[in-house]
């Protein structure tokens, strides 16, 4: 029987992540059973369910694109099968569970927290077509989705972007209050997209910052909120570059960076029969998977409650600790960063190869050229917590926030190509391969993570906790005691002989504490307790 175009199919999840068949222990909560006591009586599928169907549908109807590089083993497994193909013996795994397609599936998450998805590979690829179907997914027409479309080009205008002034009132108006502007429709969608940003003037780019990170665009006095929204940018370059050189602010505000692989000509069949029909899959989207306004709202709001594994949250910290230290960078030991070097015009890999009494080939510290700012942490969080959602987990395991974190970090770590790491015949393969690059340095960081036991044994963390519950009635010979376990663990730090960025952070937490406690016991001994 031939499946009539448009079918929406049933989403294949682990048997747990149903809502119906959900399992938990006695007395257990997830973000399902938290939604589930305030929302009415659904109509239909739940939206995570609804989600995922509208990524099969993507997958098997609209976007060709049998490169299934996100990867799940089923719970309490390992894949058991992988092939070495070539002649660098590259390794085709086999997983146990479900996995997708981060070019149809990141998009998705995307558009589930409203983030912002840049989309790079060469001309003719689909990138286009596929953040055109988030509009469309989004409720809006075709046919305002394509005019809604800001195309980038070199004579791009601030006013061709947002709108411009009537004309009556510059002649008329007294002040620049009284101006009354013209806003562009596309400014109030819930989806935006921006095809080769990458060609879009710099003094424009700019102007586009505003909007894409803060939410509003002004001109003239007068000021336009243009609310949450989901973006797509689009470029042909993985760097990045075109016609103009992109803004480093406007890049750093894209939260997850996607490439559009090649064609696999096994599939031509299917894109003849496209042909032959003259169908368009952007034409076609089901109603059944399109999300009005409120499900959109409501959408991102449960994506937000999905609790994260403390084990999870451990491990990212360690991993984003090991990034950033650079012990040649200042004599001040706050400021040994590689962003002092960075902001002194230093050069952190000619100060990385200088440090003496660490493994440069499994210090991951070493391999990168930057760390994690506090704005690529939150999009790892969010993200992490949209593919939990999306797999039907009730909250983020280790597994989600692998899968989403080298797409987050993308275009914002950048790699130390003089580190001896890269040297080796297989990490020279890792000089193009971000995304397999980001991943290993995650996994070498939760390897040292484990191996240090640090799940079972965190006296600093204990410490903060301690701190963190309030110093309201602590007495001072207490207060003092507490001083003195912190200069104790201050003092076992040196043990290791290396100032790892774990390390490096576990003694800045340290001295804040002893801050802390300072100043309250100087309080105590002038209030007379």
């Amino acid at each position: 029987m031939t499946v009539p175009y448009g079918h929406v199919p049933s989403s294949p999840v682990v048997p747990a992540a149903h809502r119906a068949g959900r399992t938990t222990s006695p007395g257990a909560l997830d973000v399902a059973d938290v939604f589930a006591e305030s929302a009415p009586p659904a109509q239909g599928p739940s939206l995570d369910e609804k989600l995922r169907r509208a990524y099969y549908w993507m997958v098997n109807e609209a976007v060709i694109s049998p490169h299934y590089d996100v990867e799940f083993d089923a719970p309490g497994q390992v894949a058991q099968t992988s092939v070495a193909l070539g002649e660098t013996g590259a390794c085709l795994r086999l997983p146990t569970g479900p996995s997708y397609s981060s070019f149809v599936l990141l998009p998705l998450l995307t558009f589930a927290v409203r983030g912002r998805c840049l989309l790079v590979g060469g001309p003719g690829r689909g990138k286009t077509t596929s953040a055109v179907l988030m509009g469309v997914i989004a409720g809006y027409p075709l046919a305002q989705v394509r005019r809604a479309m800001q195309h980038g080009h070199p004579q791009l205008t601030v006013s061709d972007l947002f709108g411009a002034p009537l004309p009556r009132d510059l002649v008329s108006a007294g002040s620049l209050s009284e101006v009354e502007v013209s806003w562009r429709s596309w400014l109030r969608m819930r989806v935006k997209i921006v095809d080769e940003y990458n060609r879009i003037p710099t003094r424009t780019q700019s102007a586009l910052l505003t909007v894409l990170s803060d939410g509003y665009v002004e001109s003239y006095d007068q000021v336009l909120d243009t609310g949450d929204a989901a973006w797509y940018l689009t470029a042909n370059d993985d760097l990045g570059g075109g016609t103009y050189e992109v803004v480093e602010a406007l890049r750093d505000r894209i939260d997850v960076t996607v490439q559009a692989l090649g064609f696999n000509s096994r599939f031509l069949p299917g894109l003849l029969a496209r042909a032959e029909r003259g169908t368009h899959p952007e034409r076609h989207v089901p109603t059944e998977i399109v999300f009005s306004d409120a499900e959109h709202e409501e959408l991102s709001a449960q994506v937000r409650a999905v609790p994260i594994e403390p084990g999870t949250l451990r491990r990212l910290a360690f991993f984003a600790s090991q990034l950033e230290v650079c012990e040649r960078a200042a004599s001040q030991f706050e400021y040994r960063s590689k962003d002092t070097a960075r902001l002194a015009g230093g050069d952190v890999a000619e100060l990385a190869a200088r440090t003496t009494g660490r493994d440069h080939l499994t210090d991951i510290g070493d391999q990168t050229l930057s760390g994690m700012s506090v704005r690529a942490m939150h999009t790892a969080l969010t993200y992490s917590k949209a593919m939990a959602y999306f797999r039907g987990s009730p909250r983020v395991g280790l597994d989600d926030l692998r899968a989403v974190l080298p797409f987050v970090l993308r275009d914002k770590i950048q790699p130390n190509l003089d580190s001896p790491a890269f040297a080796t015949e297989e990490g020279a393969l890792l000089r193009w391969d971000r995304v397999a690059w980001l991943r290993g340095l995650f996994d070498q960081a939760c390897h040292a993570y484990d191996a240090a036991q640090l799940d079972a044994v965190d006296p600093v963390g204990e410490l903060l906790e301690e701190l963190h519950a309030g110093l309201d009635g602590v007495p001072a010979a207490q207060v003092r005691a507490r001083l003195a376990r912190i200069e104790h663990e201050l003092r076992a730090l040196r043990d290791p002989g290396k100032l790892y960025g774990h390390v490096f952070e576990d003694a800045m937490a340290l001295k804040y504490a002893h801050q802390r406690y300072s100043a309250y016991l100087s309080w105590l001994k002038w209030s007379g307790r």
